[in-house]
């Protein structure tokens, strides 16, 4: 017999296409049953949520603004869109490596998974709990990707040559592993559907009645045909930094108000709800409305008048902040305490449009205080009311470069027709609304093709904390045209030309548009 000296056999591998294919399916194993278990640690745990919340805070400001203006209240789910294909390329890049430098491909699913894992335990909303679905995803990771690799590595036929897999035994590994993304995800997706609506079912509660409710809007205030006054509640615009709606339960959440006060104070649900309530018709504004742009909406909010809750903590000499917290990823917002103590409407906001807050919205509760851009003033998901001053705080925006003060700006926006529409000439009206917080609307200007400025028609008035709604009608010749609007407020002040971008004070400028009456 002869014998010789044996060397460690080459690892058969598929084709580059398989491989690929397997560390895909592999990542996405991973991501779904991450996905279903923060069905139980929260929807903000979810793997891809949570890396993209770390990138939502890590952005710096302009990419922010530009992410904004480009794709608006699309920016969340794109994001999120992100971080999945990113960690589905690395998956497959990982699969390349997974039958040759296995150990290789271990440790790019761990340092994948730890990325998630860590980033949860540095979230202030998440913690430990967090880094529960991260931590399964890599486990099903590891677990996943050598199964993969054993269905789909070629067998040797009986000469001893290796035989590819087979486009079945691909395909079944393949298709399996969909099946399985499928269900988890899926199934992750409608459980937190399905507790999301029975946290719904469980707040079919009886709102207090308003010790000062909302005086009866004029009928006046609706321009026909143009956009409705009081924006639905679920049309109502939505800019935070949460990638994925938080969920919140009444039971056990509490307000505090402390900082530099006399007397700090906590209040459970049930206790902000015995407290005597303001209901008023309110427009809020998003610093990041361009000019002409969809971020601002007006609604009938109930709540606790922030004047009285600060009477009663009492505060101290020299404090000029209200530094206001969220449970949403450590998110506050800085107020200047004159605009909550002024008498005007300031509250802590439990209603909306005559129901329970819904959770886009800010359940329990959230701030509204009119005259304010609402990244200083509108914080929702609220958890605490820190009595402070602007030189020893800053608020999580102003950290960012965004102004400190955040006052509403004097806007005017053309709703009808929208720009590049049709006005038929039996009812050439063009309309709009134009708003100045607290300051009120003193007349709205038009004019067309360049010519003179014409006073438009204002609608009544419902209060100088809500917009006001214009007309005008056009006199002139069918075909082509251009308008613009401007605003004057009560104070005097004119809307200027002059284009400013929404960072970092607001965007300024003159709402234009294109349109045509037909013959």
């Amino acid at each position: 017999m002869s014998s010789s000296a044996t060397t460690p056999a080459t690892p058969v591998q598929p084709r580059r296409a398989v491989r690929a294919a397997v560390g895909l399916c592999s990542a996405a194993l991973a991501l779904a049953v991450g996905h279903l278990a923060s069905v139980v640690s929260g929807a903000g745990s979810s793997p891809a949520v949570v890396v993209g919340s770390q990138l939502v805070d890590a952005a710096p400001t302009p990419v922010k603004t530009v992410v904004v203006a480009l794709l608006g209240t699309a920016d969340k789910p794109v994001l999120v869109g992100g971080v999945v294909a990113a960690t589905l390329l690395l998956g497959a890049v990982l699969g390349l490596q997974a039958w040759r430098r296995p150990r290789l491909a271990n440790l790019g699913i761990l340092a994948i998974g730890a990325v998630g894992a860590v980033v949860a335990l540095t979230r202030p909303e998440l913690g430990a709990p967090g880094a529960v679905p991260s931590l399964l995803a890599v486990l099903t990771g590891l677990v996943a990707l050598p199964l993969l690799v054993r269905a789909t590595t070629p067998r040797p036929d009986p000469g001893g040559d290796p035989v590819g897999p087979g486009r079945r035994r691909v395909l079944a590994a393949v298709g399996g592993s969909a099946v399985v993304v499928a269900l988890a995800a899926g199934g992750g997706t409608l459980l937190s559907q399905l507790a999301r609506a029975g946290d719904a079912a469980r707040r079919m509660i009886s709102l207090p009645r308003p010790a000062s409710p909302a005086p009866p809007l004029p009928a006046a205030v609706q321009v026909p045909g143009s956009t409705p006054f009081t924006t639905p509640t679920e049309d109502f615009y939505r800019i935070d930094i949460a990638l994925v709606v938080p969920r919140h339960q009444a039971e056990g959440w509490t307000l505090t108000v402390d900082g530099e006060v006399e007397r700090p104070l906590t209040l459970s649900y049930a206790e902000l709800l015995a407290l005597p309530m303001i209901e008023r018709d309110i427009t809020l504004t998003c610093v990041s409305n361009e000019v002409g742009g969809p971020y601002v909406g007006t609604a009938r909010w109930l709540g606790v008048p922030l004047g009285d809750l600060l009477s009663r903590v009492g505060i101290r000499p020299g404090a000029d902040m209200l530094l206001s917290h969220s449970l949403d990823g450590g998110y506050t917002a800085s107020t200047p305490l004159a605009a909550v103590t002024d008498g005007r409407d300031a509250m802590v906001a439990v209603g909306m449009n005559g129901q329970v807050l819904p959770d886009k919205n800010g359940f329990p509760a959230r701030m509204v205080v009119p005259g304010l851009f609402g990244y200083v003033s509108a914080t929702k998901w609220l958890s605490r009311l820190e009595v402070t001053r602007f030189a020893a705080q800053t608020a999580y925006w102003t950290h960012r470069g965004w102004a400190e003060q955040g006052p509403i700006l004097t806007q005017a926006r053309i709703d009808v027709p929208v720009s590049l529409g049709t006005l038929p000439a039996d009812r050439p009206v063009l309309a709009g609304v134009a708003w100045a917080q607290h300051r009120g609307i003193d007349k709205v200007e038009i004019r067309v093709d360049g010519g003179p400025w014409q006073e438009t028609t204002l609608a009544a008035e419902a209060s100088t904390d809500t917009w006001r709604q214009w007309s005008y009608v056009y006199d002139g010749p069918p075909g082509r045209h251009t308008a613009e609007v401007r605003a004057t407020d009560r104070t005097g002040e004119t809307q200027p030309e002059s284009r400013r971008p929404v960072f970092p004070a607001g965007a300024t400028g003159w709402h234009t548009i294109r349109f045509t009456v037909t013959g």
